[in-house]
């Protein structure tokens, strides 16, 4: 997330609730804390953490390392939750217009059949598949066309 945290031991909020008090621990929870609060970078946004990573900036290096372990967990978890995928897709901001993001989370996965070919990864630009040849799961990435959701849902409420 940008500027909220992820995973967080209840009872760790509750000390910093007595510590620090119930409004600054939530303005840190959700507005100073995820790739914002470990980057520096304010706002979190994820292209700014990428291009300080790419200038050598340690701190957006280890924002990055810990959004694409959060990543992989997520996927590892969905994996083993349907025994298996056939098709792992990338879609939204980040999944269509991150190819270090879908590369480094997907580096780990081999044992799931997910094998992306570097070179179309980072030449894709909209939508397509990525897989590499030995891969045994297609990885494709997904435009998410949200407009056209907004679309389609405000002519069902209009034909009402």
């Amino acid at each position: 997330m940008a500027t909220r945290s992820g995973s967080f031991d209840p009872g760790a909020v509750l000390a910093l609730v007595r510590e620090l008090g119930a409004d600054a621990v939530e303005r840190g929870l959700d507005g100073e804390a995820g790739l914002a609060g470990l980057s520096g970078i304010a706002g979190g946004d994820l292209r700014a953490v990428l291009a300080a990573r790419q200038a050598g900036d340690a701190n957006a290096d280890l924002a990055f390392d810990v959004y694409v372990h959060r990543l992989r967990r997520e996927i590892g978890a969905m994996i083993a939750a349907t025994a298996g995928i056939d098709v792992l897709v990338f879609t939204g901001g980040v999944g269509e217009h991150a190819p270090a993001v879908r590369l480094a989370a997907c580096e780990p996965l081999g044992f799931a059949g997910v094998f992306l070919d570097a070179d179309r990864n980072d030449a894709l630009a909209g939508g397509g598949e990525i897989s590499a040849r030995e891969s045994t799961v297609r990885t494709i990435v997904v435009t998410a066309r949200e407009d056209v959701e907004i679309a389609r849902q405000t002519r069902a409420v209009l034909a009402r």
